[in-house]
């Protein structure tokens, strides 16, 4: 069974999809609008981050023991504290960020090389790789049979990129680069988001998990590289 996390989640990235089709929509109802459509992305980036930091409150604090699942995890002695926590992460962090830098520039002529297209490399190549160690946990939960954790990590970290890395790269283009950023991406692009909140929406509110679903879901997963594979390197806006 999948907890009421994978369910919430699942929600947020229909939200998320939403906000981003909404700007599309408007600069294809209104043409090059720059101005309308960017105050129009600033208001829909606030309403995202709201409700992503809401959704960590929902979770982390107000309602934590709906989402604690019939696994309880035993008590360490030692637990570190809030500070020593916060610190490794950040570092963490940092690190991570160094290491993809350098991931990135040593991808890129093998990319060329081979003829994969900007958005293939940035959408799965970079995407698999960046996230192996996530995956690696999802699918040992899922081995498991843990499937309401499996869900979780992989649906949380979409979740974090539609709801909070999204809208930070928006705000923090207006004081940074040489414009500022939008939400009216391409529409075939964005369908392709449509289609994957939808799909995580109904995986998620079924509740049930079993190997012909996860077959399925491969496919799905197989036929949007294929369309990304053949997708050529310069796609300009609709």
């Amino acid at each position: 069974m999948l907890t009421l996390l994978s369910v919430f989640a699942g929600l947020a990235l229909l939200l998320a999809a939403i906000g981003l089709i909404l700007p599309a929509a408007f600069q294809a109802a209104a043409g090059s609008t720059e101005q309308g459509l960017g105050k129009l992305s600033v208001s829909i980036c606030v309403v995202l981050f709201l409700v992503y930091s809401l959704y960590l409150v929902f979770v982390l604090v107000t309602h934590s023991a709906l989402f604690a699942g019939p696994y309880q995890e035993e008590k360490k002695e030692a637990e570190w504290s809030v500070g020593r926590a916060a610190s490794v992460l950040a570092g963490a962090t940092a690190a991570i960020a160094w290491i993809s830098e350098i991931m990135v520039g040593a991808i890129e002529p093998t990319a060329h090389e081979f003829g994969l297209s900007n958005v293939f490399v940035g959408v799965f190549v970079l995407a698999i790789l960046g996230n192996a160690a996530e995956h690696a946990t999802a699918v040992g939960a899922a081995m498991k049979d843990r499937m309401d954790l499996a869900l979780s990590i992989a649906i949380g970290s979409s979740v974090q990129v539609a709801l909070f890395v999204a809208p930070v790269l928006v705000f923090a283009s207006l004081f940074l680069g040489p414009a500022p950023m939008d939400l009216a991406f391409p529409a075939g692009l964005v369908l392709m988001v449509l289609l994957s909140a939808i799909i995580t929406a109904q995986v998620a509110g079924d509740g049930r998990s079993d190997w012909l679903k996860g077959l399925q879901l491969l496919a799905v997963y197989v036929v949007f590289g294929l369309t990304f594979f053949f997708l050529p390197s310069a796609q300009s806006h609709p």
